[in-house]
């Protein structure tokens, strides 16, 4: 048998070196495509392409808006800053969803620390904005809360997910004693709109639990009284509910969106061709539903909160037979931040819910806001990758939750 003869370097030079990293990075790639949920990046791709649109036609109003004696703002303004902020966004929604489950839970709770630290400082440091100290300045200004977000809803679900190695772990009593810091620090902003969205993922990990009626009674008790409290002792609260049930005026914000949204009927009035937009307030940002309304139609509006739906949907599918009780909280607490920041921006832009100065996630123009829920997708992607091959013999988390009584 023939051998071929040993590579034997001259003087000077080294033997060539097998490009081990490229294979090895291409077939990590591979695998990543495999078992990430790609109808889920695609429903979100197509949603922040609308966004894009919907920027380009609100920034004329916004730049208009905005502009002073001394500096005008170009028309497209928002809509080039915008794109600069999806491209940041998207990075980092990409370099989040390479993360492995471990690697992802990991991140969320260091995040969390770090956050939570920061939300303590911006009473103190932040900066104030349109009424409200919501940001701080570290080189550069964003919003705590933002990226609060995605890390409560894993470490909320990391904690509670303990319940399934030691039944007796008070979990909920720490989770609840995690909202409530969270709550406390967010309404000394003041920020409503995101203390209540963050108790809604907070409601729904604790029902996921598995918790039993009486203690979910108890739960609703709860928090019907510190809704209660919340108006009779939180100014800003009581001062938006009654503004809200007084009725609006013609130059009230939540008024003039509503006309906004209306006024170009069912297929619009034409891309930069609305008017009304031009009197509303944060076209680009809070209103930016409405200026959809005003300038593609009611139809278009239709079809985003079907992708909404679609995207939560996709995600309970995903999640309906897992196993594991961290990833099925996790998963569906970071889908509740989404649904429920688009939900509670809809109703407001609907003049059903009083103004929360909240984003339409994935469509509204923003600089932190934009890179935490892109990042908030990368960790759901990631939190929820799978093995497509493999099938799993046991009916799943989700069956043993709700399929059979809950134990307390």
């Amino acid at each position: 048998m023939s051998t071929s003869a040993p590579y034997i370097p001259r003087a000077g030079e080294r033997a060539p070196r097998p490009d081990r990293y490229r294979s090895t990075r291409r077939a990590e790639l591979k695998i990543w495509w495999r078992e990430i949920d790609r109808v889920l990046l695609f429903l979100v791709i197509v949603l922040m392409a609308i966004g894009t649109a919907a920027v380009a036609a609100a920034s004329p109003a916004s730049a208009n808006r905005l502009s002073t004696a001394t500096e005008t703002l170009p028309d497209l303004y928002f809509y080039w800053a915008h794109l600069r902020w999806q491209i940041v966004g998207l990075t980092v929604m990409f370099g989040a969803a390479m993360l492995s489950r471990e690697n992802a839970r990991r991140a969320g709770i260091m995040l969390f620390a770090a956050m939570f630290v920061l939300l303590i400082l911006v009473p103190i440091i932040g900066n104030e904005v349109n009424g409200a100290r919501r940001w701080i300045n570290l080189g550069f200004s964003f919003q705590p809360s933002e990226f609060l977000k995605p890390a409560f809803a894993i470490a909320l679900a990391w904690t509670i997910s303990w319940r399934a190695r030691d039944p007796n772990l008070p979990v909920i009593a720490i989770a609840t004693g995690a909202m409530g810091a969270v709550g406390m620090l967010l309404m000394l902003q003041p920020n409503l709109g995101d203390t209540v969205l963050f108790a809604g993922v907070w409601f729904a990990l604790v029902i996921l639990s598995g918790v039993s009626t009486q203690r979910l009674g108890l739960v609703l008790g709860a928090g019907a009284i510190i809704s209660c409290m919340t108006y009779l002792f939180y100014e800003n609260g009581r001062n938006r509910i009654n503004d809200f049930f007084a009725g609006g005026t013609a130059y009230d914000q939540v008024d003039l969106a509503e006309r906004t949204l209306l006024a170009g009927g069912w297929t619009g009035s034409g891309l930069w061709l609305g008017v009304r937009k031009m009197s509303l307030p944060e076209a680009h940002t809070d209103y930016i539903f409405s200026v959809i309304g005003e300038e593609f139609g009611l139809l278009v509006c239709g079809l985003i909160v079907l992708l909404y739906l679609a995207i939560i949907v996709r995600v309970l599918v995903r999640l309906v037979d897992e196993e594991d009780l961290f990833t099925l909280l996790a998963g569906a607490g970071l889908a509740a931040l989404i649904g429920g920041q688009a939900f509670i921006n809809i109703l407001v832009n609907l003049q059903l819910a009083p103004s929360k100065g909240m984003t339409l996630p994935l469509v509204s123009y923003g600089g932190s806001s934009t890179i935490a829920v892109c990042l908030t997708i990368g960790l759901l992607l990631a939190i929820t990758r799978r093995n497509p091959f493999l099938r799993r013999n046991s009916p799943g988390l989700w069956h043993r939750l709700f399929g059979q009584e809950a134990q307390a």
